[in-house]
């Protein structure tokens, strides 16, 4: 049986306390837009055909009385949801799943008290509701769901009965429970959602800053360590301008923050931070 210990990774930052969750890992080709020659020695461990392995991480912030949960990816590793997924991407290797880490953290989803939403990719929403008897139902049914507004309003994919937007995300806001975001707000006192469009338009970030430390969630705002060294080495199908400015938002505020971060795609444990040497921004792990 596989430890908790071995897909959550723990740290305080101040008085809040942040848990990275692994739900595992799976296949995938960036196409960068980029020298091809120069971003596979970046990434030596891309194969003949440009995939290479990356992680699947959700996170779990407690501060004060609020609970909070960024990024819920998926439903259950034994869910029809879950073979579908897998039938679309290669080589997904599950962990136990979100559920079994949250009861390992002491964490009831009746408790949870907000799901902040980075951006409307399935593998970043999925888990909002879960099967049950045939049926989805929320997975934390007292929470509100915060999401980027241009990645829900106006999303052309509600217009589509059977995509995960709208089943599973449909399914909060029937239940009032979904809060379109379109401006930086501080959802709780220290935690706060800012906007970085790029990798859609929507997409956000979650910074979190207690007694003097900072954290940021950056959901995809990068995938692989690499774009850390290259901001314009941005995946095909994002708005290149977009995700160029928002990189360097973040790390105009975060390295001098000395902050703590974690992206979604980073190989768990995927605590980490940037750093600036002789002009250069690089991914420090750790």
């Amino acid at each position: 049986m596989t430890a908790a210990g071995d897909y959550t990774a723990t740290r305080k930052i101040g008085d809040a306390t942040v848990t990275v969750i692994s739900e595992g890992s799976m296949s995938w080709a960036p196409k960068f837009v980029a020298p091809e020659a120069e971003w596979r020695r970046a990434v030596p461990e891309a194969g003949a055909d440009g995939a290479i392995t990356i992680g699947l991480n959700v996170a779990h912030i407690r501060i004060a009385d609020a609970s909070i949960l960024i990024d819920p990816g998926f439903d259950d590793p034994d869910s029809a949801w879950q073979r579908r997924f897998a039938a679309r991407w290669a080589g997904v290797q599950r962990s136990p799943g979100l559920e079994r880490a949250l009861a390992a953290l002491g964490v009831r989803a009746g408790e949870v008290t907000h799901v902040i939403i980075t951006h409307a990719h399935g593998d970043h929403f999925g888990g909002v509701t879960v099967e049950r008897e045939g049926r989805d139902v929320a997975r934390f049914p007292r929470a509100r769901h915060l999401i980027g507004g241009a990645d829900w309003v106006r999303n052309p994919a509600r217009a589509d009965p059977a995509s995960d937007l709208a089943v599973r995300l449909g399914a909060i806001d029937r239940l009032g429970l979904l809060d379109p975001v379109d401006d930086e707000r501080e959802i709780l006192p220290g935690v706060t959602m800012i906007p970085a469009p790029g990798e859609t338009p929507g997409h956000s970030i979650v910074r979190v800053r207690s007694a003097g430390e900072v954290f940021y969630y950056v959901g995809d705002l990068f995938h692989l360590p690499c774009e850390v060294e290259h901001h314009d080495w941005v995946p095909a199908g994002r708005d290149q301008a977009a995700t160029r400015a928002s990189r360097g938002r973040l790390v105009a505020d975060a390295v001098p923050e000395r902050a703590a971060l974690v992206y979604t795609h980073e190989r768990f444990p995927a605590w980490g931070r940037i750093v600036r040497e002789r002009g250069a921004t690089r991914w420090e792990r750790g």
